[in-house]
């Protein structure tokens, strides 16, 4: 028979019987499918290295619980230290000795991140905090959406099973006002904005072209993400309280930031109009700082 036959689809006579012997016996050889022999065998294609983004400055207390938390899907650990005057260095060491040191030679959380993506070898990168406000157990939800055609994962503590133990009433109203000016601008449907747990494929972090130093980052990321025409996925997450220390977030200031990015990004040219709609219904002592915002946009 030829395989013309068996590609037609036409399986009769492709079961091989057993032969007989004349004494009405079987020579003993089974009855096997031809066509189970020549299907390939499966063949499991091994997992992605995944490249683990942690930026610390002075986190000695709060780094080896990030630490002990991260799981075994995580192939690379990559602490960018922020020229910490405590021990976060011995710590870490202590805690994973495989973990790679790279020393922030600029300031600012967007330098130390950007530094670490350059360091990162996996192929998807996950970046994280160090002060024990998110948990790296949820990784694995990150991973499952890079795996099934996203390519950009965000954390979200405003969607069905997310939430936040630490938020502000006063950081919750910027956070909304942010996310407002973003969809509108953008076309968005988001549900969170200035969240730093997220994760992405490592051949796209050229087409991100990350510049921000500080925590403007967060909403850089998203904003060049949705310009690079990236399937982007939110996942819920829940931001615990900062474990130990101060925060370096600053509301108002970090907040202005946030705001010239996403308006600075913008390349439909519908700046101006906020601006303007915004001048329009606000009184003038809130017009004039949104005007300088926008200006030095």
């Amino acid at each position: 028979m030829s395989l013309a036959e068996i590609t037609n689809g036409s399986h009769e006579g492709l079961r091989t019987t057993a032969s007989t012997v004349p004494n009405g016996r079987t020579n003993g050889r089974k009855s096997r499918n031809v066509t189970e022999s020549l299907s390939p065998p499966e063949v499991a294609l091994p997992s992605p290295a995944v490249s683990l983004v942690i930026p610390a400055r002075n986190e000695a207390r709060n780094i080896s619980w990030v630490l002990e938390q991260i799981p075994d899907t995580v192939t690379e650990i990559i602490l960018v230290d922020g020229n910490s005057t405590d021990v976060t260095l011995t710590t870490a060491r202590s805690c994973r000795p495989d973990i790679r040191v790279v020393r922030q030679e600029g300031i600012g959380k967007g330098d130390a991140l950007r530094s670490g993506f350059l360091a990162a070898t996996g192929d998807i990168i996950v970046m994280i905090d160090a002060d024990g406000s998110m948990s790296p157990q949820e990784i694995g939800h990150y991973l499952h959406f890079l795996a099934n055609g996203y390519d950009f994962v965000k954390g979200s503590r405003f969607i069905g099973g997310g939430g936040s133990l630490d938020i502000s009433k006063f950081r919750s109203l910027g956070n909304k006002f942010l996310l407002t000016v973003f969809n509108t601008l953008y076309d968005a449907r988001l549900t969170d904005l200035c969240y730093g747990f997220c994760a992405f494929h490592r051949r796209y972090l050229e087409h991100l072209s990350l510049s921000a130093t500080g925590f403007e980052i967060e909403a850089e990321m998203v904003v060049h993400a949705m310009q690079a025409g990236l399937r982007i996925a939110e996942v819920p997450s829940l931001e615990l309280p900062r474990r130990d220390g101060d925060s370096n977030l600053r509301a108002i200031r970090d907040g202005i930031r946030v705001l010239r990015t996403v308006l600075r990004d913008h390349r439909a040219g519908i700046t101006g109009q906020l601006v303007q709609s915004i001048r329009d219904r606000r009184p003038a002592s809130v017009t004039t700082s949104i005007g300088a915002i926008a200006g030095s946009a």
